[in-house]
């Protein structure tokens, strides 16, 4: 008896159509979900405080910055308590530095896979995010703890805030699926990584309001200041706590949202662009 059952054929050739790329992707959803969870293992399997590290990382992060902007340099917090502020700048920016810095390391870590099985390269970054968006769910306790010590009670602003997740996700995304195809090729382009990321907290408003930026080049610097994508990230996670006392820069926000977009699109064709040799540099 022949049966009649057709089976999803696995068709491997250079210069592969988009459209058959993505459907490679979901049918091997499950080596995604694999790598995720393999990652959250190794990060705390040998650690002594565990999934405590994604709360105290962050939590040493909001003091010290609070001391040296608000207590130090006295940086005006909007009537806001300032800890909340920083806090608010601070859960995005770790999950953004975590998630790219893993992102753009991880073709390097998994090499040995990328020379013996063929799968969408793409979900081995791509994975590396769901280890960050655990420490990021998790460091929320943080800010649930801010706001009872602080007696502060946040708007209906709140409800948006899963969108500049969103926003957050696809620039870490965007960022490291570029650098980790440059990993690949140039392996001395992860020692730049850290400096990147260290350079990128000094130009976001992690630990002061981007009305500091307005008040001192104007609107014409704050809109250039806005091309940095985690502006708009930050600026909307405090109008998402800090609604009554902090309004968000639509402007700035647009030309964030619109180069995380661009960030995004370049990354994803880069990545692929240079996917086919990755087997052959690394």
């Amino acid at each position: 008896m022949i049966s009649n059952t057709s089976e999803r054929e696995l068709i491997i050739e250079p210069g592969r159509s988009g459209k058959n790329y993505w459907g490679d992707i979901w049918n091997y959803r499950e080596l995604f979900f694999f790598l995720a969870w393999r990652d959250i293992l190794v990060r705390y399997k040998q650690t002594v405080i565990g999934l405590a590290w994604s709360i105290i990382r962050p939590f040493l992060t909001i003091v010290i910055m609070t001391v040296v902007f608000g207590q130090l340099a006295k940086m005006s917090s909007g009537g806001a308590p300032y800890a909340i502020l920083v806090c608010a700048a601070t859960l995005p920016w770790m999950f953004f530095s975590t998630a790219f810095s893993d992102s753009s390391n991880s073709l390097i870590a998994n090499s040995n896979m990328l020379t013996k099985i063929y799968f969408p390269r793409l979900i081995v970054p791509g994975s590396t995010v769901i280890v960050n968006f655990i420490d990021f769910l998790i460091s929320l306790v943080i800010l649930i703890g801010m706001m009872f010590w602080y007696h502060y009670v946040p708007t209906w602003n709140i409800l948006v805030l899963p969108l500049f997740f969103i926003l957050a996700l696809f620039t870490a995304l965007g960022a490291g699926f570029y650098v980790a195809a440059v990993n690949v090729k140039y392996r001395d382009f992860r020692y730049i990584v850290p400096f990147i990321v260290q350079f990128g907290l000094f130009i976001s408003p992690v630990g002061y309001s981007t009305d500091t930026i307005a008040a001192k080049y104007g609107e014409t610097g704050r809109m250039l200041y806005s091309l940095n994508p985690m502006v708009g990230v930050i600026d909307g996670f405090r109008w998402c706590i800090l609604g009554r006392t902090n309004s968000i820069y639509l402007p700035g926000l647009f030309i964030s949202i619109v180069f995380t977009i661009l960030l995004f699109s370049f990354g994803v064709w880069y990545f692929r662009k240079m996917e086919k040799s990755f087997a052959d540099v690394i």
